[in-house]
This record gives structure tokens, C-alpha cells and sequence, in this order.
């Protein structure tokens, strides 16, 4: 299992060339970052997390900047979205800026899925939070035919487009391994089961509770629940904890850290930095 590290890189905080650096220095593996477009002042969704929204979600660096920024400090680290809240994004051009950013690091993005938790930032791009899903679905199935496809072209509900060119391709041959993240789910694993490669929960339990389902969603749409790949995420560090996702048949353990100047996340990965041992 490899073990990589989140945080959420802003104007306040370690930016993302750095960031990489520090997580490189210290032997992780993989380095992601979380994205939110805006904040509305007023809103209706709580927080998940209780309280007040931290500052950081609308404070954070353009995730797609960052990741090239952090490509081009490391290249050797594996970079990964945690999550893209693909809703809210244009699909040609989120496309093309996947393409890039997995061609710009030689084939080491991780594109991690979201469908996005606050209503109110959804629906100020023009979204229904109700169609959420499906809306991320049918973009992510044209997407597929911009990174595989030399004309492509696409007619959906939310999404058409005429016979069309787009380069660059992705370096990983039909786009980088695509994980969403989610609570286990029917529509959830028929998705995953659909259009992408693995799921990215938090939590072993959530792992162990919903595996079987998903694994079933793959039989059932032609795939070897044997491909399946594993991710997640966890705000939780303990050795047991770590070897325990391990045992589980997790490919990329991302541990997330809290945002933080460069003194303070120097602390807190020399703090982290041992658990690298436990999985080699």
C-alpha cells in the first residue's frame, strides 16, 4: 500500500510546489489536493463536520494549478484530486485540463470523483443538487470519449457536443484511474461500476460493509471485481489503523492534515513520516 498525503494548500498555507517537496522529502508517496470553487455567505448545508465551515475551503488554490505547479517541483510523486467536484465543471474543459495535468506529470494523476455535498455552491453553476449525479455521470462518460477518441463527440441531457478534436491525450491510455469518493451506495457503485475504476471512502468499516456490493455491481456489468482499486481517505493516522487498511487490499492510503505553515506541517509529516515503514 502506498500512503499519501492531503492538505488544503491556500494563500495562507504551504503552497503546492513546496508542499510537494516536503511530502517527497519525507518519503510519502503521493501528494492530493481538495478543491471548492467558492463559498456562498449565506447557506443552507451545514458543515459535515459540525460548526463553522473553516476558512480554507474558500480559500483554496485552483486544484489543477496546483497539481502542475507540484508535478513540475516533484515528478516522481504520484499527484491525485481529493475530490474533484466534477458537477461544477464545463466537461470539455475539465477534460483537457485532466489531459494536461496527467501529460505535464507522466502519467501519474489519480482522478478522484466527487458529486459534491454543498448545495449551495452546486447550484450557483447552474446545477440541480437533485441531478448532481446524474449530471456527473454524463460527464464523465463524454470525457472518456475526449481522452480515447481522435473525433469525439457526444449527445446527452446535460452534455453535447459535434465530431471534435482535443489534444493532448492522457498518458495513461483511456484516461488517469478514475476513483470516486462516497458513502456505499446502489447508484454510487452502479456509477463506479459504469465509468470508473475504483472508490475512494473513509473508513475501513465503510470498506469491509460495502466491498461485496460493489464487487457484485462489477460482475454484473461485465468487469473482474478483481480490478477493482481501493483508495482512501482519513484524517486518522494510527500504525493500526494503517496496517489494518492494508489488509483490506487498499492501493493508496491519503492521509489528510491540516492546513498549516511550512514549520507546522514540517512537524506534523516527521511526525507521520514512520508510517511509511509499516507498508513497504
Amino acid at each position: 500500500m502506498h500512503i499519501g498525503i492531503m492538505m488544503f494548500s491556500t494563500d495562507q498555507t504551504v503552497p503546492p510546489a513546496p508542499l510537494a517537496h516536503m511530502i517527497a522529502e519525507r518519503g510519502f508517496e503521493a501528494m492530493f489536493l481538495p478543491e471548492h470553487s467558492h463559498i456562498p455567505v449565506a447557506r443552507t448545508t451545514p458543515y459535515p463536520r459540525g460548526g463553522e465551515l473553516p476558512p480554507e475551503y474558500y480559500r483554496t488554490i485552483d486544484m489543477f494549478v496546483g497539481l502542475a505547479a507540484a508535478t513540475t517541483a516533484e515528478p516522481g510523486l504520484t499527484i491525485g484530486t481529493g475530490v474533484t467536484v466534477v458537477p461544477q465543471h464545463d466537461p470539455i474543459y475539465l477534460a483537457k485540463q485532466v489531459a494536461s495535468v496527467d501529460r505535464l506529470s507522466g502519467g501519474r494523476l489519480i482522478f478522484g470523483v466527487g458529486y459534491g455535498w454543498n448545495q449551495d455552491e452546486i447550484e450557483h453553476h447552474g446545477v440541480s443538487y437533485k441531478r448532481r449525479r446524474s449530471t456527473t455521470r454524463e460527464n464523465m462518460l463524454a470525457m472518456r470519449r475526449l481522452w480515447t477518441d481522435e473525433i469525439a463527440s457526444f449527445e446527452g441531457e446535460y452534455v453535447n457536443f459535434s465530431p471534435s478534436y482535443q489534444w493532448p491525450k492522457p498518458v495513461q491510455v483511456g484516461g488517469p484511474p478514475i476513483v470516486i469518493g462516497g458513502l456505499a451506495g446502489p447508484k454510487l457503485f452502479e456509477h463506479i461500476a459504469e465509468f470508473a475504476d475504483g472508490w475512494a471512502p473513509v473508513g475501513p468499516r465503510t470498506i469491509m460493509d460495502g466491498l461485496p456490493a460493489l464487487q457484485k455491481a462489477f460482475e454484473e456489468a461485465g468487469r473482474d471485481p478483481a480490478a477493482i482499486r481501493l483508495h482512501a481517505f482519513d484524517t486518522r493516522s494510527d500504525p493500526s489503523l494503517v496496517e489494518h487498511y492494508a489488509k483490506l487490499g487498499v492501493e493508496r492510503l491519503i492521509i489528510t492534515v491540516a492546513p498549516t505553515d511550512q514549520d507546522g506541517l514540517a512537524k506534523v509529516l516527521d511526525e507521520l513520516s514512520p508510517l511509511n515503514d509499516l507498508v513497504r
